[in-house]
């Protein structure tokens, strides 16, 4: 969560302490369905250090309708991916990217560690990376070169992924909260091929687990000026019966820059968050 400690900054402080002591209540009640807009309900919806509820980022970050106009290109003729966007991937539960009817084919050693994991203990309420599919509700950037792509996120620690676009995977890489990515185009998708992960990062806020087995395989197509959808297959045989795919969609913020955000200077929130870190996934 975002604080500004000076002047009328602390009333800000205090409300978004109460506004996550409720979200953490509700998140002990029974479980209601999610909303079909967006996939989650009011307390799922909210990323442990700091959630798109959270009413400083609403205050100083109004919702803006995506730009229309076609999908820009380079020179060389490729897409031209480059700008600041907003979403893309899974911030309260995984599964908000299925296509409909389908399941996530969790394991039952892997669902029992889910379903013991404390909301106190997710790595992104603790200021660490979200790594991959997992975003945190706060815009990045990508920047794009001819031999990298860099994504530049504002959200937790102010990191950022590295895609080689000239590269190969090492033989036995080390494991990293980002893994180790090279990229290439099939036509106007930039395909993002990544191993090398530890298995610390947490899927979502409900504590889907992964293995240093994974492998994910993204795929970014920017539909429109304002549009730019992420298909990811996930691979990881430690904790799941089959590779499975989900889609997210991000949209361009082009008025906006990314700003200074250091979880780390005040993080007050996960100490206070009790019981586990999601409801019970619907059958």
């Amino acid at each position: 969560m975002k604080y500004n400690l000076t002047g009328a900054g602390l009333i800000e402080v205090s409300l978004g302490i109460a506004f996550v002591f409720t979200s953490v209540a509700a998140a002990q009640a029974p479980a209601t369905p999610p909303a079909k807009s967006s996939g989650l309900n009011a307390s799922e919806s909210t990323a442990p250090a700091g959630g798109s509820a959270n009413p400083d980022v609403a205050r100083r970050r109004p919702r803006e309708v995506a730009p229309q106009g076609p999908t820009p290109r380079l020179p060389d003729g490729h897409p031209d991916l480059s700008g600041v966007w907003n979403g893309g991937g899974p911030v309260g539960d995984l599964a908000q990217g299925l296509a409909p009817g389908e399941t996530i084919p969790i394991l039952p050693a892997a669902k029992a560690l889910m379903d013991k994991r404390q909301s106190k203990d997710d790595p992104e309420a603790n200021c660490l990376p979200t790594g991959i599919p997992r975003i945190a509700p706060y815009p990045w950037r990508i920047v794009q070169t001819p031999t990298h792509i860099f994504f530049l996120f504002e959200g937790n620690i102010h990191s950022f992924r590295q895609i080689l676009m000239n590269g190969k995977h090492p033989d036995d890489p080390d494991p990293t909260w980002y893994g180790h990515s090279i990229g290439s185009w099939d036509g106007d998708t930039l395909v993002v091929d990544t191993i090398g992960f530890n298995d610390k990062f947490w899927f979502d806020f409900r504590g889907h687990p992964h293995t240093e087995q994974l492998h994910t395989i993204e795929r970014y197509t920017r539909k429109d000026l304002g549009t730019l959808e992420n298909k990811v297959t996930i691979i990881d045989p430690g904790d799941y019966s089959k590779p499975f795919t989900l889609t997210f969609t991000a949209r361009l913020r082009p008025k906006e820059e990314l700003m200074e955000y250091i979880c780390q200077e005040n993080q007050q929130d996960a100490q206070h968050m009790i019981g586990t870190s999601g409801p019970p996934q619907n059958p």
